[in-house]
């Protein structure tokens, strides 16, 4: 029976739609995507995200979808970030690596000083790290993940964008809706700074407005 399966890529139209490169990266789109189940929730988030991010993942259990953050900190603080936010959660925490494979259960956080991209090896998601220059003023740049995150996962990403000064990342949110991702943006009540948020929901780039207690829970929902 295998012997005589049709096996062939899938073509993912919207995805491969968006082929302009992120600024400050030198990573080349792939083409053919094979067809994968797993969910990658891609985060964004800058002033009170550190403690927007351990409050949405204290409840996430280890079989949530795999989690891709781009936070905007300094890299002498990017470690110590990563162990608070493993000490919250069930879930793995650490520091992104270039050339590591991204999965479910695990947490993977943008060093301080590296632009954090998805990309696709088959069926596989990989971390790549890019030492571009800093975008919309910031490196890591929100806007380079969630537009790699739209040409390379597509419609099995969750986008969410926490609380933030400024507009990183509300422009690659629309693509990452245009590529059939769901976005959720926190609402202005519950975050510190209403500006990546409400530049993203002026943009229409989401899908859910919500409370920050009610995030992880809306997660689960739409990786079932």
């Amino acid at each position: 029976m295998a012997a005589q399966a049709k096996v062939k890529a899938l073509e993912t139209p919207k995805a491969q739609a968006i082929t302009r490169q992120p600024e400050g990266s030198a990573h080349t789109v792939m083409k053919k995507h094979f067809k994968t189940t797993h969910k990658i929730v891609a985060l964004g988030s800058s002033t009170g995200g550190t403690e927007a991010v351990k409050q949405l993942v204290r409840t996430l259990p280890r079989t949530a979808p795999a989690i891709v953050i781009a936070q905007h900190l300094p890299l002498a603080f990017s470690a110590s970030f990563a162990k608070h936010v493993n000490d919250a959660t069930e879930m793995a925490v650490a520091l992104a690596e270039d050339g590591q494979p991204i999965l479910p259960g695990h947490v993977y956080i943008a060093p301080g000083d590296r632009h954090f991209l998805v990309a696709r090896d088959g069926a596989r998601y990989m971390c790549r790290l890019d030492d571009g220059p800093p975008v919309n003023r910031h490196k890591p740049s929100v806007e380079v993940l969630f537009r790699s995150v739209a040409q390379n996962v597509g419609g099995n990403a969750i986008g969410v964008m926490l609380t933030g000064m400024g507009a990183d990342g509300a422009k690659a949110m629309v693509e990452m809706r245009d590529a059939g991702a769901v976005n959720i943006v926190q609402d202005e009540a519950s975050s510190v700074v209403w500006g990546m948020p409400g530049e993203a929901f002026r943009l229409g780039a989401a899908h859910h407005v919500l409370s920050l207690d009610k995030i992880a829970e809306k997660i689960l929902v739409l990786a079932e």
